[in-house]
């Protein structure tokens, strides 16, 4: 029986902030702590951070942490990291190498959200690379080898400079042990590794012009890929200051931070359901569908599918939305109504529609977007597309503004429907949704979900999934638990479910039917005019 005096700690690593958690081996949160992220973004779709910046968060994240919990660095007996599939550049010295224009090495993070190697994604694709089978057929602009093209090719010097590259949540796990090793779950999913073959294809590196990434058996990119969970090592000297913890402390090999929130509640118990017929959905300023397998399934513009990333002996499928809380924070500005909102924009716009009463979905019955403004992920991965509104007045009013920010809601929907739907053509069968993520503890966001899709929606019962994930990383490397498998028994649960309304099947079979349309509509009026 796991020791629960003891705590674990996860720390994940969001767009906007490192956060930390410390729970009991049985998965309650003892204690919290949060820490804002500086981020830069720049003209033609730039995004970048500092790896000493996110590093120094996360160490007076862990700290909170420890002050919220009231206990010291001695109750801490392991360590989960999660990040996002941020790419960053290290120096022979294992200092910071600019990946900007602007030439600061201090900006040596490429933030996932930055689609600056969008050309070359397209280049890569039109090799048909055998690879590409297993990112739906389509490489996608915000995974690794299209902006290492990017690098290599804008940036020369950073290119030379650059001793080693990582994957955000692989650097934290370097940064905090000094093992170089590199998670399973990151370089699958963002860096072409076949990890059903545990190996990579030197091939696509030499087609795609990055040969150079393949010598010395990959030591600039990882020798050796190891499965989330796993102890590397242990927190080491400087690392064990940096963070307030002791020296030696077991430190996890590492999840995608979405993938985090997805080991969080995909198996938890409460449902009846099985887990290949689950989809979690973490919903954040992005949105990410993963859902696993027992066999392999392979599905057109959607990434995967990848081979014990998540689970042992399971596969795994990704897909997503580019632009969820983004979205919602864009529309939302967009309204003339919106300089009248206060410090909580979406509370006030929730209240208003509960004001609007039982029938305010059909205030929005003629207010309809088309959400896709950072292009699409899934299932067209289309990354050149944009969003789209129609219904548009002139009322200036918060009631608008209200009905318009639930057309919205309905649209992030919509655009999961069109996940889900493609999950199915492929003979993936899906009876539950599984939420978590800042965007997902909006009721009117839940219900939108469960009557547009037609299935249950549940939430787990600790709402800050992805830290739990991590923590549960950190519990099978201190040895609480053998397995993730056996640690996602013991430490996740769900709570709340929110069942479909029947009555709302017609309604959302028409907006969604125009969903679609708007989509063929943007795409046959941007073919229009490439032709004029």
């Amino acid at each position: 029986m796991p020791d629960e005096d003891a705590l674990v700690l996860g720390i994940d690593v969001g767009t906007g902030s490192a956060r930390a958690g410390l729970f009991t081996p049985t998965g309650v949160l003892a204690g919290r702590g949060e820490h804002p992220l500086a981020i830069w973004k720049q003209p033609n779709a730039h995004v970048e951070q500092s790896s000493r910046d996110i590093w120094q968060s996360v160490g007076r994240a862990v700290r909170n942490a420890l002050a919220d919990a009231q206990v010291d660095a001695r109750a801490v007996t392991g360590i989960g990291f999660d990040a996002t599939c941020s790419l960053v550049a290290v120096g022979a010295e294992g200092q910071p190498v600019t990946v900007s224009l602007d030439g600061d090495d201090d900006r040596d993070v490429v933030v996932w959200m930055d689609h600056r190697a969008t050309t070359d994604a397209a280049e890569i694709d039109a090799t048909q690379h055998p690879v590409l089978r297993f990112v739906g057929g389509s490489i996608s602009p915000e995974m690794q080898t299209p902006k290492l093209r990017w690098l290599q090719r804008e940036l020369p010097d950073t290119w030379a400079r650059a001793n080693r590259w990582f994957d955000l949540p692989d650097y934290l796990t370097w940064r905090a042990t000094g093992v170089e090793d590199r998670s399973l779950c990151s370089v699958t999913c963002k860096w072409t590794y076949l990890a059903h073959e545990r190996r990579w294809d030197d091939d696509y590196f030499a087609r795609i012009g990055l040969a150079d990434l393949t010598v010395d058996d990959h030591i600039r990119i990882g020798r050796r890929a190891r499965v989330p969970g796993e102890r590397l090592g242990g927190l080491a000297g400087r690392a064990a200051d940096d963070l307030g913890l002791r020296d030696g402390t077991p430190v996890a090999a590492s999840l995608i931070d979405a993938h985090a929130g997805a080991l969080g509640m995909l198996g938890a118990s409460g449902s009846p359901v099985p887990i290949d017929e689950r989809v979690a959905l973490i919903a954040g300023t992005s949105a990410c569908h993963l859902a696993v397998s027992s066999a392999r399934v392979d599905i057109d513009g959607v990434w995967g599918p990848y081979y014990e990333v998540l689970f042992p002996d399971r596969w795994l499928t990704e897909a997503g939305i580019s632009a969820s809380g983004a979205f919602l924070d864009h529309a939302v500005r967009m309204h003339p109504a919106a300089a009248r909102l206060g410090p909580d924009p979406f509370a006030e716009l929730d209240a208003q529609l509960h004001k609007l009463g039982p029938d305010v979905t059909a205030g929005a019955a003629h207010r309809h977007w088309q959400p896709n403004l950072l292009g699409n992920r899934a299932p067209l991965a289309d990354p050149d597309l944009t969003g789209a509104m129609a219904g548009v007045t002139l009322r200036d009013d918060i009631e608008d503004l209200a009905l318009w920010y639930l057309a919205a809601l309905q649209a992030l929907a919509y655009a999961t429907r069109h996940i889900i739907e493609a999950f199915t053509d492929a003979g993936k069968h899906v009876e539950l949704l599984v939420v978590c993520g800042g965007t997902a503890a909006n009721e009117w966001w839940r219900r939108a979900h469960a009557d547009a899709l037609g299935i249950p929606v549940a939430c787990p019962e600790e709402p800050d999934a992805v830290l739990l994930g991590a923590a549960v990383l950190g519990a099978v490397a201190a040895g609480h638990h053998a397995s993730t498998t056996e640690a996602v028994a013991a430490m996740t649960r769900f709570g709340a479910t929110l069942q479909p309304n029947p009555a709302s099947k017609r309604y959302h079979d028409a907006k969604f039917g125009l969903y679609r349309r708007m989509i063929d509509d943007s795409l046959a009026y941007r073919a229009f005019m490439l032709d004029h």
